[in-house]
């Protein structure tokens, strides 16, 4: 079985999860269900903190995806309690009231195809921001012109459809210390552009000349942690000299998080996830917040995803309605 039909069964199985879980509750003792939305990147993750919460206490949650954007317009319209970001609010969010905290750190990554026809250059040598840049931007279309091989075949590029915060962080990390290419930029001159992580996924994995971006999670098995089928990372040359030792670290996921966390990998695209609310957490919502911030925060790592350092935790406690 190929990596994207595992991620898609195992996902499944956690979206079941989750809905019987929200039927039996209101099905039985009718208590009010905590109702969350957003950003697919964070929302495995928070599934699995839904579960272990459901397990602890006896709240009960609803939980969907369908994008940051999503996310932030059901919660300022008092659809959902909580949403889900994969990425900090804007400014004009704020001023409609939105009261953001992070709850962790993912990481976007370039994947390919693994019947890429330059793989082996690409996973000796890596690309640079600026070799990706030309990429996207289609500057750059064929691949034995981007790595300087004997191979003629066109650069197929794939994007985001939906109101995508790992696309946005994409395109702030292509910009360099330029402003940051739009999601709007990218999807414009993509080959096609997908509505979602997994879709993406799957559409590398039927293309071998196909180029993307994807939250780690959807590239790296999520049991083994490893890479087993049919996409796999662009590794990241940051100095141009070609991929030395301390810059490669994508065999494992872990060895992946364990670069995030010393700063070897950058940041963008690795960035910080929030969980939001209108003017702020309430009742079972913001009890459930401040266990993520606590006692959630070990769960982190086995997930596949960085947690935050204590510092940063602090902070967020603090903003909490309570803290100190």
């Amino acid at each position: 079985m190929n990596r994207t039909q595992s991620r898609r069964a195992a996902l499944g199985i956690l979206g079941s999860a989750a809905v019987a879980s929200v039927a039996g509750c209101l099905g039985g003792d009718g208590e009010e269900t905590v109702r969350v939305s957003g950003g697919v990147g964070p929302l495995p993750m928070v599934e699995v903190w839904v579960d272990l919460y459901e397990e602890q206490t006896d709240a009960r949650f609803d939980v969907s995806g369908g994008g940051t954007g999503v996310g932030v317009s059901d919660v300022l319209n008092d659809q959902v309690d909580i949403a889900m970001m994969g990425r900090e609010p804007e400014s004009e969010e704020e001023e409609q009231g939105l009261f953001a905290v992070p709850m962790l750190i993912d990481t976007v990554v370039g994947t390919v195809n693994v019947e890429n026809p330059v793989l082996d250059e690409l996973q000796s040598d890596g690309l640079t921001r600026e070799q990706l840049e030309s990429v996207f931007l289609r500057e750059t279309t064929n691949w034995g012109e981007l790595v300087d091989a004997d191979v003629d075949e066109e650069i197929v590029v794939y994007g985001r459809s939906d109101a995508s915060a790992a696309y946005k962080q994409w395109g702030d990390f292509l910009a360099g210390e330029a402003d940051a290419y739009t999601q709007n930029d990218l999807q414009s001159v993509a080959d096609a552009n997908y509505n979602g992580d997994q879709p993406v996924a799957e559409a590398i994995a039927s293309e071998p000349n196909a180029i993307s971006l994807n939250n780690i999670n959807y590239v790296y098995d999520l049991s083994s942690g490893e890479l087993e089928g049919d996409i796999t990372p662009v590794p990241l040359d940051r100095d141009g000299t070609g991929l030395d030792p301390a810059e490669d670290f994508y065999e494992t996921r872990d060895e992946f998080l364990s670069a995030v966390e010393a700063g070897d990998y950058p940041a963008p695209p690795a960035r910080e996830m929030f969980l939001a609310a209108d003017d702020g957490f309430e009742g079972e919502a913001a009890s459930f917040v401040e266990w993520v911030l606590t006692e959630g925060q070990q769960y982190v790592r086995e997930n596949g995803y960085v947690p935050l350092e204590q510092d940063r935790l602090d902070e967020a406690l603090d903003a909490l309605p309570g803290g100190s």
